[in-house]
């Protein structure tokens, strides 16, 4: 799986229509001849540069875990109250929420790969462990006494967030806010 910054142009040209397409239209549905086309490269570059469409769908998704890890990093460096950087990745998903209205691309492509050898598989299966570390991490470093458990009931609330978010309800801010009320819940000896 090539990083963003290793490719050619048109490598990037690829990725940036295949991630278009993947995250619009579906994984499945998309094939190389759509993103070839997208991209303006023959299938036979598309190929010379990621190998088959399964390395392409994990680098898609890569890249896109390498720019959402990029946003919660900002805003978990923004609070300076460890507390609050428990639940910074929830503020996260709002400013990321803007431009992504079709739900997490990572539920998205487990739902449509559900083979765990699959490349993409393991990519997006990667980015809700990293995500879950995180918030056990956080908790940790704000003196919350049972981190793994907290960061496993945010997870499933910044998930279910997630989820809900093609849906004409807002649940992003409901769930924020019990997330802060489930980590303020957790006495802390740091506070």
């Amino acid at each position: 799986m090539q990083e963003a910054q290793s490719m050619t142009p048109a490598g990037r040209r690829i990725a940036a229509a295949a991630e278009e397409l993947f995250y619009e239209r579906g994984i499945t549905p998309v094939g190389v001849d759509l993103i070839a086309e997208h991209s303006g490269v023959t299938k036979r570059t598309l190929y010379n540069q990621f190998g088959s469409k399964d390395q392409l769908v994990a680098t898609y998704l890569a890249i896109r875990d390498q720019r959402w890890r990029s946003y919660v990093s900002a805003a978990v460096e923004a609070r300076d109250d460890p507390v609050e950087a428990v639940t910074a990745p929830f503020d996260a998903l709002r400013t990321w929420s803007e431009s992504n209205t079709r739900g997490c691309a990572f539920v998205n492509a487990l739902a449509e790969l559900p083979d765990p050898a699959h490349p993409a598989h393991r990519v997006a299966t990667e980015q809700k462990l990293w995500l879950s570390r995180l918030f056990e991490e956080l908790a940790t470093e704000a003196g919350c006494p049972h981190p793994a458990t907290l960061a496993t009931r945010l997870l499933v609330l910044h998930e279910g967030a997630l989820a809900t978010q093609p849906l004409p309800l807002d649940t992003l801010e409901p769930s924020a806010e019990l997330a802060r009320a489930l980590v303020r819940a957790e006495p802390s000896p740091r506070r």
